[in-house]
């Protein structure tokens, strides 16, 4: 019988150089295959795991590149992720401005 050794969610996240709660995301969107052992722990076959790997290395070189943001993505997502105290902000300031007018 040849039975092949499966990793488990922390070989492969030193494999991947990657935490293990990528690699536990990563086998629930089914990225990468992921085989239960007693319904419970994680198993992965290492074929795939390297699989993934060399298909997974060259997009994250080209989107390391191409990380730059414009000045426009860049207020975009400050406004985006910050738009609740902006408004606060925005509501105190009339509201004390109504106040001490009178």
């Amino acid at each position: 019988m040849n039975e092949e050794k499966l990793l488990t969610v922390r070989e492969v996240a030193v494999l991947l150089n990657i935490s293990e709660k990528e690699v536990m995301n990563l086998a629930e969107i089914g990225t990468i295959p992921a085989y239960k052992v007693g319904g419970v722990y994680l198993r992965f076959k290492k074929e795939q795991v390297h699989d993934y790997h060399k298909t997974k290395r060259p997009q994250t070189h080209k989107t390391a590149k191409a990380k730059h943001n414009s000045l426009q993505d860049t207020i975009s997502d400050f406004l985006y992720f910050n738009d609740f105290y902006i408004l606060a902000i925005a509501l105190i300031v009339l509201l004390l401005t109504l106040i001490f007018r009178g």
